[in-house]
């Protein structure tokens, strides 16, 4: 079967390719081995929102005496098995919307692992049957080859596995298992404190188990703001989590159905004994089995290189997402199958400006940022200026009941324009989309501070940092 353009995977950035393809009249189909969604649908991005909202009500319920409510609190409990349950149920109601934003538009859906096998071929190892249109049907072995002037390389990225910590999916566990686990654990060491840690050692911290968080950089969330960094080291030591910065796992060691984790610190080795070992030390691209050998594409260090519309060395071969250099992130993914699909349609799309990225950690409070840290700025050898602003000053912070965190936006002296945000504090999420149209459109301090925001707002805080920057203060 003769397509126009083929997607090989179905998340953030393959699905979005396949329907902007197929909007701009070309005949596309997607090939995808697992869930339709990929893996921020069904088993990262969403079904961790899910879990993390659950940890929050239970934050809510707990504390609902502070709101004026009086409930048994003695007789609340987190039920984890309906916990996961919900969060199962979401992540399945937006692989099918997915499907049906497919089926829609027109795409045709293969199940079964693809490959490439030649100029414009791709020889697809069948799971299920073809759906939509005509696609071919699958030969005595259960194999199918289709063929494009195009095809777009976007089967993202799995768990990193490290040598020193095998993932048996028991005691020692990646991401996916910890979304499914059947009960709170008692006790649980989670190894790296980027997004993924984070969250998951909020969640599980939230609802009762003892949290150790190990961390190799001197700081933890190493790639946010030091000053955001040190702000969510102390909030969870206040939810009584051991916090080891500046600490490797030299090895993990299985005896007796207990997890020992051997650590070299700031003191010196030591070994920590916790029920579940939870390895969380970044992501690994899904580039093998692909064809790229074969056909001659280049990759460097577990990436394939691509110009900046996703263009590989080879004629007619795409790749988008986490298989590429660029930040392993579900919304760049998503902007960067525009970008390639409208290249390939003849289009001129923008390139993309990797400088505004923002990016959303959500544990509690959330932490968010676009830019230039102050250390980068610094570094840079730029003059810079800055303002802050804690929630404390905010009324709707305080209306909310919950005052922590902080804004804080740098700016270059010279030009007035943003280099960067950082932001700490409830539904912060939502906020950086402000911050990051600032940062992509030159904004300076000056015009943000002269935009009028609403009040009581937690996005005032934007116009205060802005103010503040310049030495205005002009509200509690």
């Amino acid at each position: 079967m003769k397509y126009d353009i083929i997607v090989i995977g179905s998340g953030p950035g393959g699905y979005v390719a396949a329907i902007r393809a197929a909007q701009l009249g070309r005949r596309v189909a997607v090939v995808e081995q697992a869930e339709l969604g990929g893996v921020c649908l069904n088993r990262g991005c969403i079904p961790t929102k899910a879990l993390l909202k659950s940890a929050q009500v239970w934050g809510y319920v707990s504390g609902a005496s502070s709101y004026g409510i009086e409930i048994d609190t003695d007789a609340a409990r987190p039920d984890m098995a309906r916990i996961v349950a919900r969060s199962r149920t979401v992540a399945e109601t937006m692989s099918k919307g997915v499907a049906f934003l497919l089926n829609k538009n027109g795409v045709d859906v293969i199940h079964g692992h693809g490959r490439l096998a030649g100029q414009g071929r791709v020889e697809i190892t069948m799971s299920i049957a073809p759906t939509g249109g005509d696609a071919m049907p699958p030969n005595s072995n259960g194999v199918t080859v289709i063929t494009a002037g195009h095809i777009i390389l976007a089967t993202g990225a799995r768990p990193r596995e490290m040598p020193f910590m095998p993932i048996d999916g028991r005691h020692v566990i990646s991401s996916r298992e910890a979304l499914l686990m059947e009960r709170v654990p008692e006790s649980i060491v989670v190894v790296g404190s980027g997004a993924i840690g984070s969250e998951f050692a909020y969640f599980y911290a939230a609802l009762g188990a003892k949290v150790t968080i190990v961390e190799h950089m001197p700081n933890l969330m190493p790639l946010e703001d030091e000053d955001v960094s040190k702000y969510m080291e102390r909030t969870f030591r206040k939810l009584r989590t051991n916090v080891l910065t500046n600490t490797a796992v030299t090895s993990v060691r299985i005896e007796a159905g207990r997890c020992f984790v051997d650590v070299e610190g700031k003191k010196g080795p030591e070994t920590i004994e916790a029920e579940i070992v939870l390895s969380a030390v970044g992501i690994k691209s899904n580039i093998e089995s692909l064809g790229l050998e074969e056909l001659g594409v280049r990759t460097e260090r577990d990436k394939v290189v691509v110009d900046a519309f996703g263009a590989t060395n080879v004629a007619g071969v795409y790749a988008i997402g986490d298989l590429t250099p660029t930040p392993a992130l579900a919304h760049v993914a998503s902007a960067e199958a525009i970008a390639c699909v409208e290249k390939i349609c003849g289009l001129s799309p923008a390139s993309i400006d990797f400088s505004a990225i923002p990016s959303c950690v959500y544990t509690t409070p959330e932490v968010a940022s676009v830019g230039m840290t102050e250390k980068q700025a610094l570094d840079a050898g730029l003059e810079i200026i800055m303002g802050k602003y804690p929630f404390t000053a905010s009324g709707k912070a305080a209306s909310a009941g919950n005052r922590d965190g902080f804004a804080k936006l740098i700016f270059d002296k010279t030009t007035d324009r943003l280099l960067g945000a950082h932001l700490v504090g409830a539904n912060v999420t939502e906020m950086i989309a402000e911050p990051t149209l600032a940062k992509a459109l030159g904004v300076t301090a000056r015009q943000i501070a002269a935009t009028v925001h609403p009040h009581p707002t937690m996005s005032e805080a934007i116009l205060e940092t802005a103010h503040a920057a310049h030495g205005v203060s002009v509200h509690i």
